[in-house]
């Protein structure tokens, strides 16, 4: 499989590099964005939010499109992602901002629902979580080299520039999907209700849940990793790339290292053991944040955990949603962005009233223990 479908897996990769980029850029320039945009650092940090709700918004869209062929939808979500590039690299207002950054996370869950699919229809038996893992991989790559070079590049000349190369990479991959992705046959049709079938079962239900609460835990706190390991942790600004490369690094190793546990034990055993680490970290977090180099070391953990539960979250939600697979494995980004808008506007509530920037991986905490439940309760019943 790996040798069959490598090519195109990579292709799909380089789709997930540039949503990873579009989603998680925010976290690295925010300082230089509200600046330049004269706003408050929780207000940029509605641009993560609104970002998060057209993700959830845009995967409706496969509602109506599932009966294409997967690569024409990929084609015209690609699509989507140079227009809101484009939008955001000319944002000349707060407002404008915020609805070039819709514009920019509507493609995203219904590229990871479509994605999911392919990668999984390409893999045999033993290789789908791996499959999907690579695919997954163009976003953690993204956190270790895309997002460092664009917070490079916004520090350095602006932080339009790092929307510019999402702009410019989103036309390459436009002509890598129609050279190198298999044009598959449609899934077999379920009818538009069919296609929601699924979700009047428990399991489906529990992999969303744990998917929402989980990772809006840990993004309660991650969306503000820049000031907090700086203006906190006491860590030089200047090395805000190095910092978020250290983040893509645990991304990276985590999606890697999940894809091969789940193949080998269970999925819902994987994410639910790498949730409760996170658990353990955030709460670790918060009494240490003014140590930098401790808060820079549970960054990495938190990180790889938080990409490390997707990969096997994205699995089972396709093996746990028959007759709507490709609606079910967009349900899964919309539950991480819908935790995401959460988490992200949760945990600036304790920066707006002077609380500190400890406070956020507090907001997240009980959150991740609810995640972590439903992923016990998920494992113990149907695994």
């Amino acid at each position: 499989m790996l040798v069959k479908g490598l090519g195109s897996l990579l292709v799909l990769a380089v789709g997930t590099f540039l949503l990873g980029m579009a989603e998680f850029v925010i976290e690295g320039i925010l300082p230089d964005l509200a600046r330049d945009l004269n706003i408050s650092i929780p207000m940029a940090g509605h641009a993560i939010s609104i970002y998060a709700l057209g993700v959830c918004v845009g995967a409706t869209f496969l509602i109506v499109l599932h009966k294409l062929r997967p690569k024409h939808i990929l084609l015209g979500l690609v699509s989507l992602v140079f227009i809101g590039a484009l939008l955001s690299v000319t944002a000349q207002s707060y407002v404008w901002l915020l609805a070039a950054r819709f514009i920019s996370g509507l493609p995203h869950g219904a590229y990871y629902g479509v994605g999911t699919i392919v990668a999984y229809r390409l893999a045999d038996e033993s290789h789908k979580t791996r499959a999907v893992a690579i695919m997954c991989a163009g976003m953690t790559f993204a956190n270790l080299l895309g997002n460092p070079v664009a917070t490079l590049l916004s520090g350095a000349l602006s932080w339009r520039l790092a929307f510019a190369v999402i702009a410019v990479g989103s036309l390459v991959d436009l002509l890598l999907v129609a050279r190198f992705v298999p044009n598959l046959d449609p899934l077999p049709g379920s009818g538009y209700k069919g296609q929601f079938r699924f979700l009047r079962h428990l399991d489906p239900w529990l992999i969303i849940l744990a998917t929402m609460f989980g990772n809006g835990g840990i993004l309660a706190w991650y969306s503000y990793i820049s000031p907090a390991l700086v203006d906190e942790g006491g860590l030089s600004a200047s090395l805000l790339p190095l910092y978020m490369a250290v983040a893509g690094l645990g991304m990276v190793i985590g999606n890697l290292l999940s894809g091969w546990m789940s193949d080998k034990y269970k999925a819902g055993l994987t994410a639910m053991v790498l949730q409760g680490v996170a658990g353990l970290a955030l709460l670790t977090v918060f009494f240490t944040v003014e140590w930098g180099l401790v808060h820079l070391a549970l960054m990495f953990v938190c990180s790889g955990c938080l990409f490390g539960m997707g990969t096997p979250e994205q699995l089972l939600i396709i093996e746990h949603s028959k007759g709507g697979e490709m609606l079910g494995g967009c349900c899964i980004q919309i539950a991480f962005n819908f935790g995401n808008a959460a988490g992200a506007f949760l945990g600036g509530l304790p920066i707006s009233w002077g609380m500190g920037y400890a406070w956020p991986a507090m907001v997240g905490m009980p959150f991740v223990a609810i995640g972590f439940l439903l992923l016990l309760a998920f494992h113990r019943r149907y695994e």
